[in-house]
């Protein structure tokens, strides 16, 4: 019998965010400390949701670990999976918020724990007790972590772990964009549920630098040019069972082999910060498919999510609890 709803793998950091809305980054006089990090942030919005999380990630011997890990037991996330691992430095990302469409990332992850992540450390992970894993393709972006993932990955179908993948796209954190298609492709068609926005599918078959394009830094906000529903059918093939693609206002839509495309509508609010939006999408549609929803009402629940993260100043520090989900959507038409 599992012991724990929910696993993330992968990334996490002290996200500092600027205090002041709307200024530009070269004029920002002060931040705000917050924890981040796409795996963390769906594992807590996960937790507040109600679901039994636990995380695998890595803090280097600092304070800045110690600060990561404070919030995760605050949550009670389990963290018992979550190395210290000496010579590395915790993760740390520094944040712009100009709204409506500006909001700048900056990485400090030279030699971060969470990417030195072994296959010692997904070997001591019991991953009968886990009912769902949700991989980040962050983490495939550099050994040890990367080898670790796919290890993690083969463990994880060896125990009918339900296996999800949040696309997660960083083009900054890859020797080169195209690196991130050529692994992510590899590893595909062993997740039972894909989720991704347009432009992260888009990645994953990017082949000439020059569709990429990223405007004021927002690494998490790409431009690539691409044909989207050839890309969306080539996820298909390799077997994915479900691909949810995020698309932003629209809402999202549903692709299973040999079914239309649902669409789900969106949410409609005023945009404050995107960042984490996705993270919270995710952590709603995990809550569903582990409590038996329907797709549609699974996603619409990321919707939620999604929609009421993004008027918010941050992601995991301000991930919404069920019960705030269940006001906000019955005020809305509902799930």
């Amino acid at each position: 019998m599992s012991n724990y709803d929910l696993l993330t793998l992968g990334r996490s950091s002290i996200d500092l965010y600027s205090a002041n809305v709307g200024s530009p980054f070269e004029e920002i006089k002060a931040f705000n400390a917050f924890v981040g990090g796409c795996p963390l942030n769906i594992a807590t919005g996960s937790q507040r949701l109600g679901l039994k999380t636990a995380i695998l990630t890595g803090v280097g011997n600092d304070q800045v670990g110690l600060f990561i890990r404070h919030f995760l037991e605050q949550e009670g996330i389990a963290t018992q999976w979550v190395p210290v691992i000496d010579g590395t430095r915790s993760s740390a990302v520094i944040l712009g918020i100009e709204p409506p469409d500006k909001f700048p990332l900056v990485y400090y992850r030279d030699n971060c724990a969470d990417i030195n992540l072994s296959l010692d450390h997904v070997a001591a992970l019991p991953f009968a007790s886990f009912r769902a894993a949700v991989f980040s393709g962050t983490a495939f972006s550099k050994d040890p972590s990367r080898t670790a993932m796919f290890y993690a990955l083969e463990q994880a179908q060896k125990n009918k772990v339900t296996c999800i993948l949040d696309i997660d796209f960083r083009a900054d954190q890859w020797f080169d964009p195209r690196a991130f298609g050529v692994t992510l492709r590899a590893a595909l068609g062993k997740f039972n549920v894909v989720v991704g926005t347009e432009e992260e599918i888009l990645a994953t078959y990017l082949t000439d630098q020059g569709q990429l394009l990223i405007r004021n830094q927002q690494i998490s906000a790409p431009e690539i040019q691409g044909n989207i529903d050839q890309a969306i059918d080539e996820i298909m093939l390799v077997g994915v069972e479900t691909l949810v693609v995020k698309r932003g206002k629209e809402g999202a839509s549903i692709f299973q082999p040999g079914q239309p495309e649902i669409k789900v509508p969106g949410f409609p609010v005023e945009v404050l910060n995107v960042l984490g939006a996705g993270d919270a999408f995710c952590a709603g549609f995990s809550y569903g498919l582990l409590n038996g929803w329907s797709l549609f009402k699974s996603v619409r629940m990321g919707n939620a999510c999604g929609a009421i993260i993004v008027t918010r100043e941050g992601c995991a520090n301000f991930m919404p609890t069920y019960d705030e989900v269940m006001t906000f959507v019955d005020h809305r038409g509902g799930l």
